[in-house]
Parts: C-alpha cells; structure tokens; sequence
C-alpha cells in the first residue's frame, strides 16, 4: 500500500514535523487531502480509540462465552490478557520498525523486509480476511433482523417477530436497505477519524449487550436461578482434551486490528499518540471481553451456546423477557453494521494497492474511489444475499489471513530484524507468536474440515462452530 516519490520532503504543520517518506500511505492524511497543512487539525485522541477499539471488537464476541465453557473461567480469562499482552508486543515491533524504515503503512513495512512480494502477500491476506468478515457480518445481520432457515427448522428475526413475514422483512430486502442506508453512505468517507462517532456508538451498543447480560444474569442468580460458572476446564476424556485446543483460534484473532493502525497513526498530529490509543483500546476491548465472557457463561451456564446471542432466542426467565431479549439482537446488528465501514475503508485501501500499485493515492481519485467502493459492496451484498453457505469457505480463509496479519508477519518482520534493532526478547516473543499462530491455525482448519465431513458427529460439530468465529 505504497507509493513511490523520488525524494523525501520535509513538511511542517501541527505539533511535529513531518517528512514524507518515499514510501507514503496510498491513503494520505488529512493534510494531503486538503492541500494545506497551515490549517491542518488533526484527528483525536478519542477517535483513534474508538476507531482501533471497534475494528478489534466484531461479531467474535458471541463466542466467547462458549470458550469459557471450554476452557474455564480462569483459564479462559488468562488467555484473553495474555493474547491483549501479545498484540500490544506484535503492535509496537509493527510500529518500531516502521518508523526504523520510514514507512506509513503496514505494506510499508513489509515491503521495506521483504520487498515487492511482502507487500502483495500482506495485502492479499487483508483482502481476504476481510471480504470474509464483511460477508459474515451481513449474514449475520440477516439472520438477527430477517431470521434464517438452517436443518429444516425456521428461525424468526426480530423484524418477523413484530411485524409479521412480508417482503420488506425479507433478507434481501433487509440488507438492500442496509447496504444502501448504513453502508453505502459511511464507505464515502476518505478518512478513518470521521467514522470516530460511529466507532463510539458501536462501542457504546457492544457495552449495551454486556451491561444487559450482567444484569440479567446478577438478578437469576441473587434469585438463585442460576449456578456459578465453572472455573476449570472439566476433562473426562481424551475427547474433552481435545475440544480445549478449539478455544485458541478464537481468542488468538480476538485482537486482529493491526491493518488499521498505521492509518489512524498517519491522521494523528503527534504520532506518539499511538502507542497509548493501542494500550488504551486493548485495555477497552479485554474489559469488555472478560466482562461478556464472564456474565455470558453465568447466565447460560453449560447451556451456553457456541454462538451465545442463539441463547437470547429463548426464554431468559425474568420479566419482559422478549424486550431485553429484542434490545440485546437489535443492538448488536446495529454494531455490526457499524463495525463494518471500519473493516471496509482497509479492504478498499489494500485492494486500491494490489490492482493500482503505482496510482496517485486514492483519496485523490474520487473516480477510482467510487469504483471500488460500488464494485466491493456490490460484491459482499451479492455473495451475503445469495450465497450464504460462504461462510464455511471462509472459515478456512479467513483464520489464515487473520493470523498472519496479526502476528506471523510482524514477527517474521522482527526475526529479520532489517535494521538491528530487535532484542532477545522481541525475538523470542516472534517465535512465541509464530508458534501460536501455526497452532491456531492448524487447529481451526482441522476442525472445521472435520466438520464439513462429519456433520452427524456431536462432538465434532462443537469443534467446528467454535472455531468458525476464529476471524470475525
């Protein structure tokens, strides 16, 4: 994702100067776009939080109370902290070695280790990873707001469920509104800080589900409805060993947002900001992980489904159990909806720089712009409408894109150390990452392989829904 200017130019404006490097984001920053930098007013603290914050937190979120069924909830919560610890390390060698190399951009820094071909490669992992998010969400989307038939057996949504089933309750007719109401309008933003007040309300609606889930579950169990959590994992057999293994995809990609923080660090005036944005958003997003794992398994216990918003199509067992039950899926396709131009202003910056490598930046197009704004959405609505069953192709995809962007190549970036500036324990903090990162992705393909093979086995079937949110 980067472009190539014959020599450096310095550049003044705001708190710090700035020199333009010969490898510049294709997506520059608001002082390119206006062609000024005397006016220049920076993107925000708060944006940036929000921003990072709601590309980390997506649709994953539901699966991990089923993880902590798995896992236990000690366990479990260890493993959420220790994967945060991981990307802030795999975050910060990302950023070290791109201001080492003078690059703007995660393509950058890749192309500046391992030349043209790590460029493309980062690229096409992105590319992937979140056309397969992007067609998720919207499935999911059609499921909560349209309902969906899966074995035989119909599964209202909550638009069917108050008005009844007519055409304009219909999927299609669900996400055409969607994709050109929400979507449509959001994906014309240039700069990813003027999505920061969408980026907060769906951080807003994500504390909304976890504020509501501790609720009910506070009251069921002060009224002794329900048990305390199990705090171990329960083995009895090899079986059960092997179902721990599961949990890792999930929580390994819990904290994939690494392809956009060079892109809020380029919008920032002082770009020392970025660390404490990364701390601050990762702080956020364990809080409200550990917090929707813990209540989620309270609440449902082993009941717990593997994807936990399926329990809130039940009975919840306390007054006006329908409306908490209606706000809870209403607010969370509301976040994906909003989660979504997030994920889509990277997709559109990292195919820009695959198809046009030696374009004028993108930004500055608003022809090329437009073009592959309208051909990417028309693309994922159509596959989301027609082809739902994409979902198990992207299982396999997605988790493997997800996993390299978030730790294999920052590591394999720091293991090459092109500037001599790793330490031993950047080094052996790779080699931890890249052994994770295999693992993961060994155990997710083999589950849901297995899966798709023997969809009659219970056991199996377990395996291969838990690891299908790996990467969203």
């Amino acid at each position: 994702m980067t472009i190539e200017n014959s020599t450096p130019e310095m550049v003044v404006g705001g708190r710090n100067s700035r020199v333009v490097e010969k490898k510049a984001p294709l997506l520059p920053s608001k002082k390119e776009e206006e062609g000024g930098f005397g006016e220049f007013s920076s993107a925000s603290f708060a944006g940036g939080v929000f921003n990072l914050s709601t590309t980390i937190v997506g649709a994953g979120i539901m699966s991990l109370p089923a993880t902590m069924k798995i896992l236990g909830l000690i366990p479990g919560m260890a493993m959420i902290v220790f994967v945060a610890f991981l990307t802030d390390a795999s975050i910060e060698m990302l950023m070290r070695f791109s201001r080492a190399g003078k690059t703007n951009s995660y393509g950058g820094v890749m192309g500046d280790a391992f030349g043209r071909f790590g460029m493309v490669l980062l690229q096409i992992c992105v590319v992937v990873n979140n056309v397969g998010v992007m067609i998720v969400y919207m499935i999911i989307i059609g499921d909560v707001l349209s309902g969906t038939s899966s074995s035989g057996v119909h599964h209202s949504g909550v638009l069917e469920g108050w008005f009844g089933a007519h055409w304009w309750t219909g999927r299609t007719s669900v996400l055409t509104a969607t994709t050109l109401l929400v979507f449509a309008p959001l994906a014309c933003f240039k700069r990813v800080d003027s999505l920061q007040y969408t980026s907060a309300l769906s951080v807003a609606l994500a504390v909304v589900f976890v504020v509501i889930t501790a609720g009910i579950a506070i009251v069921k169990l002060a009224a002794g409805g329900v048990a305390l959590p199990r705090l171990f994992p329960d083995l009895p057999n090899l079986i059960s060993i092997g179902k721990l293994f599961t949990a890792v995809p999930v929580l390994v990609t819990a904290y994939i947002c690494h392809y956009n923080v060079h892109t809020i660090d380029n919008e920032l005036d002082d770009n020392t900001q970025i660390k404490p944005i990364v701390r601050i958003s990762l702080l956020l997003c364990s809080t409200v992980y550990i917090a929707t794992s813990f209540f989620g398994f309270l609440l449902f216990g082993e009941f717990t489904l593997d994807d936990v918003l399926a329990n809130f199509d039940s009975d919840l067992g306390i007054p006006y159990s329908n409306v908490f039950s209606d706000v809870v899926r209403v607010s969370y396709a509301v976040h994906l909806m909003l989660v979504f131009p997030i994920i889509f202003h990277a997709l559109r910056l990292n195919l820009d720089g695959l198809v046009f490598p030696a374009a004028r930046p993108l930004s500055s197009d608003n022809r090329r712009f437009a073009l592959l704004s309208v051909i990417l959405l028309s693309v994922i609505f159509l596959l989301a409408n027609f082809i739902p069953s994409i979902w198990d192709a992207f299982q396999f995809t997605g988790a493997t894109a997800a996993v390299c962007i978030g730790f294999i190549f920052p590591a394999a970036i720091t293991l090459k150390n092109n500037h001599g500036i790793a330490s031993k324990w950047d080094k052996i903090l790779s080699v931890i990452m890249i052994v994770l990162a295999v693992f993961s992705n060994a155990v997710a393909i083999y589950s849901n392989a297995h899966t798709l093979f023997t969809k009659s086995d219970k056991a199996t079937t377990t395996l291969g829904s838990v690891s299908r949110f790996a990467f969203i």
